[in-house]
């Protein structure tokens, strides 16, 4: 049965029972955390429980209290891992479907200013509380190499203003550490090597304009072929004055966003999506996102993003006085490509999962070759039956693409991120238990045990550790190249290619390659780079 409520000039149609949004507010009761051998031991035999794909080995890798409420991970050139936790989730960081007399308020929020004073105007004294819990980056070391984590460390924390969000992106490289976590992008460095941050700078800042629903936040760190860092904010919206003065104003929808790793001469990639937790590229270069949907009858969405594209999302949608999710529905602005379609709309190419979360493609070293090509999404529902991760493929239709060979690659485990790791192994992050925080994690590293081991493998394990600063601008470009008679069998050294192109983009202008060189494209059609058009260069990377 449904109440009906109105607040001023809207109705919002609301669930009367307490199942209220359960497909993002949901309910649970916290479970004891295991500490010692006793954690190890449930991990080990909460593995059984999953439906794990045939020929693979899965194994704990660090457990709880070494970790806990893990959103996203990243894993380094030397297998390290950074989890962003979160802290702040539900208690410093609100949800406004839980606080509907706030939600006008809430909505005409422009700047984080604006979102400031609605806080003091609604909690008086009390707004001071939302200082009090902080958002955590923590640094997973297995500094004995025996497969198993032996050292937890806290890297950064003090993300405990009245503005902060919920940290939902970590990124790694080259002892740069990039953290999503509204209002911003924020670089941490250990310049001492003592396993903590001791320098910290904003890059980006401007994110999480209104609190809006939980988790629609800021993250999705990845860096693209032009060495660009690109990132994702959810429609908490954003209001942004740029390192060089220019204002990137998108209040109400999402949007990704690239920048320079110094955060300088940032731009707006793509916009109107709702909540895109995380990007990967294929190794063409194309972008993709999963998005979720509003609960309102409309599915989640695999987008296809492309530079000036609009998803067609807007948070008004959200509680529509004109009907359940406004034109969201009424224009079947979530379905896949049809006659009728609104002209400036970038459909999505698929409806996959109910909860996409963690993102990333198969950079090509230590997994079989039918997983070449291949992307894996998470699927967070709230419990783990039913939540997994989902593989998928995509190949060219018209001027986009359809998905194919979708299965569910590993199920029934409540993950919330997805990586790889140098060492051909893929690594995923266990929320464990329920939607509210459990103060419960996991990693756990998937792998294939006769290929794990193979000369490739450890070739580019070494390759990646040892880096590619040094490496001359003739070795990059042989990394980069594909001759065509090994296309095929070269696709599985995509990994080192993205480490060269990412070192290609980085080196100065007067650092050119040889005068031309042959590339190949995904059409099949050679083509000869010019010796100053880096950017062509790259074709393959993380």
């Amino acid at each position: 049965m449904l109440s009906y409520l109105r607040i001023s000039s809207f109705v919002f149609v609301i669930a009367a029972s307490s199942r209220l949004f359960a497909a993002e507010l949901g309910t649970s009761t916290a479970l004891p955390i295991p500490t010692g051998t006793n954690a190890w031991i449930e991990a080990e035999l909460a593995v059984k429980k999953f439906q794990v794909p045939p020929g693979f080995k899965m194994e704990p890798f660090a457990v709880e209290p070494m970790l806990a409420n893990p959103v996203a991970f990243c894993v380094d050139e030397h297998g390290r891992v950074f989890v962003s936790e979160t802290h702040r989730y539900r208690t410093s960081v609100y949800d406004v479907r839980n606080y509907m007399d706030w939600y006008e308020d809430d909505l005409a929020c422009r700047t984080l200013e604006d979102r400031i004073a609605m806080i003091k105007k609604h909690l008086g004294n009390d707004a001071s509380k939302l200082e009090k819990e902080s958002e955590v980056v923590r640094l997973i070391e297995d500094t004995d190499g025996d497969g198993r984590a032996d050292r937890s460390t806290v890297f950064a924390d003090g993300f405990n203003s009245m503005l902060d969000g919920i940290a939902s992106g970590v990124l790694a490289r080259k002892g740069s550490v990039y953290f999503a976590n509204i209002p911003d992008v924020t670089l941490l460095q250990d310049s001492k090597g003592t396993g903590k941050a001791d320098i910290r700078k904003s890059l980006v800042h401007g994110f999480g304009i209104r609190f809006s629903l939980t988790g629609h936040d800021l993250h999705g760190l990845r860096f693209g072929p032009d060495g660009k860092l690109y990132f994702s904010m959810g429609d908490r919206g954003s209001n942004i004055k740029s390192a060089e003065g220019k204002i990137f104003a998108y209040p109400d929808e999402g949007a990704v966003y690239r920048c320079n790793p110094d955060g300088s001469d940032l731009e707006v990639f793509a916009t109107g999506v709702r909540n895109p937790q995380e990007l990967a590229f294929d190794e063409w270069g194309n972008l993709f996102t999963g998005d979720n949907n509003c609960d309102h009858g409309d599915k989640a969405r695999l987008v296809y993003l492309v530079e000036g594209s609009d998803s067609g999302w807007r948070v008004g949608y959200q509680f529509s006085e004109q009907n359940p999710a406004g034109l969201w529905n009424a224009e079947k602005l979530w379905h896949l490509r049809w006659d009728g379609q609104a002209a400036y709309l970038m459909p999505p190419i698929a409806h996959i999962a109910d909860g996409p979360s963690g993102f990333s493609y198969y950079p090509g070293t230590g997994m079989p070759d039918d997983l070449k090509g291949h992307f894996f999404l998470c699927d967070f529902r709230g419990v783990a039956t039913g939540s997994g991760i989902h593989s998928f493929a995509v190949r060219p239709k018209g001027g986009g693409f359809e998905m194919v060979d979708h299965t569910q690659f590993l199920w029934n485990a409540l993950l919330t991120d997805v990586d790889f790791g140098p060492d051909g192994a893929m690594y995923m992050s266990d929320w464990v238990h329920g939607w509210p925080k459990s103060e419960r994690g996991r990693i756990y590293r998937l792998y294939r045990p006769e290929l794990i081991k193979t000369d490739l493998v450890l070739e580019t394990k070494k390759l990646i550790a040892d880096g590619m600063e040094k490496r001359s601008p003739d070795e990059l470009q042989n990394f980069c190249t594909i001759p065509i008679c090994a296309y095929a069998r070269k696709r599985s050294l995509s990994w080192r290619r993205a480490e060269a192109s990412q070192s290609i983009s980085s080196r100065r202008p007067r650092e050119q390659m040889s005068p031309g060189w042959l590339g190949f494209t995904q059409s099949g059609v050679w083509v000869k780079l010019q010796r100053n058009n880096l950017k062509s260069l790259v074709r393959l990377y993380r």
